[in-house]
């Protein structure tokens, strides 16, 4: 009843002890996005992950590469020393999460400053999003994944849709409020099927023309208004690849960042074993049936596919913590137990 009587009465998180950790963090962050005072406390005593017009900053340290994190003293310090109100700076931050101690995770784009500065002092680099996805573990990746969009959509939504009016973000960048009427604005994000599709022994993959080369992953596509997965899983298919569905299962979900913040539904679907494919060249630029030795090797390959490879042969999956590679995994692994001839839903 103490520990009751104490969320009651909003105490920190600091202050509580709760038998689950995970209902700690998140009774903390939900503090902090409602409550301007102590998100704005919590800055100087937070990390921070930065960014410079929505490309994350990216240390190596040998032949690893991570997302450094930054505590808001010293972040606010180099602010100042590069010209800038630090703490006013930092309000521009978004909160990401926090951890097991409570500490909250934040994430600033420095696009007002110089990029090659900021890079000289940090000794680091700003790197494309979708680059870093390979270079980096399933640690770091998702954060920045989180950050990126919620810095995107603060960037794409400073007036309101009704009133024409500047909208206001509140510290945690959590809603921005409409100046005028003083409607507020979520975050959302896009209903996106990703699929995985086979027949007895062999299962599908796709490329577009802006994939690096030899780079192929699984077929996916918004969800149109009105449909249900099951029903936008068949029209994918049917409009990339000219395959009908037979049967499916889901396996997951993971929030995407590209184009405009997506959660990817993730799907193994299952076609006649002698289906004909039809690609539609208005979507994709090639889409080929894989053996389960070829994937194996692609999942195990380390080198970072990019737009320079000469190596056309080679095979590439998406990076190790992207649901598709975790798809194509599944998939495998089902193979080589013998277990994928199993039935799916109809």
């Amino acid at each position: 009843m103490k520990i009751l009587a104490a969320i009651g009465r909003n105490v920190s998180c600091q202050r509580i002890r709760l038998y689950s950790t995970y209902v700690t963090q998140m009774r903390h962050l939900f503090e902090l996005k409602e409550e301007d005072e102590a998100c704005r406390r919590a800055l100087s005593r937070g990390t921070f992950y930065l960014f410079h017009r929505l490309t994350p900053f990216l240390e190596k340290v040998g032949n690893k590469y991570s997302a450094p994190q930054i505590y808001g003293k010293d972040l606010a310090r180099f602010l100042v020393k590069m010209g800038f109100e630090g703490d006013k700076m930092m309000e521009d931050s978004v909160l990401i999460g926090c951890s097991d101690n409570c500490v909250a995770d934040f994430a600033l784009d420095l696009g007002a400053l110089e990029k090659s500065t900021v890079e000289t002092e940090l000794k680091g680099k700003f790197t494309d999003l979708r680059k870093a996805f390979f270079l980096l573990d399933g640690t770091d990746a998702p954060l920045l994944s989180r950050a990126q969009a919620l810095l995107r959509w603060h960037d794409t939504h400073q007036f309101c849709s009704k009133t024409g009016q500047p909208t206001k973000k509140n510290v945690a960048g959590s809603k921005r409020v409409c100046s005028a009427n003083g409607h507020i604005y979520y975050p959302q994000m896009s209903p996106v099927i990703i699929t995985l599709v086979s027949n007895e022994e062999h299962c599908l993959l796709a490329r577009q023309d802006s994939f690096p080369k030899g780079l192929y992953t699984a077929i996916a596509g918004f969800c149109d208004i009105g449909e249900t997965l099951e029903e936008a899983v068949r029209r994918e298919v049917a409009e990339e690849v000219g395959l009908e569905v037979q049967s499916m299962k889901y396996s997951g979900s993971q929030h995407w960042p590209f184009p405009n913040s997506s959660l990817m539904f993730a799907c193994q679907a299952k076609v006649q074993p002698h289906a004909q494919l039809s690609v539609n060249k208005l979507e994709l630029e090639s889409a080929r049936w894989f053996n389960v030795s070829e994937l194996e090797e692609a999942l195990n390959r380390e080198h970072t596919p990019s737009k320079s490879d000469d190596d056309t042969t080679q095979i590439w999956v998406p990076p190790r913590w992207a649901i598709a590679h975790q798809l194509i995994q599944e998939w495998v692994r089902e193979q080589r137990a013998g277990t994928g001839s199993r039935t799916y839903r109809s």
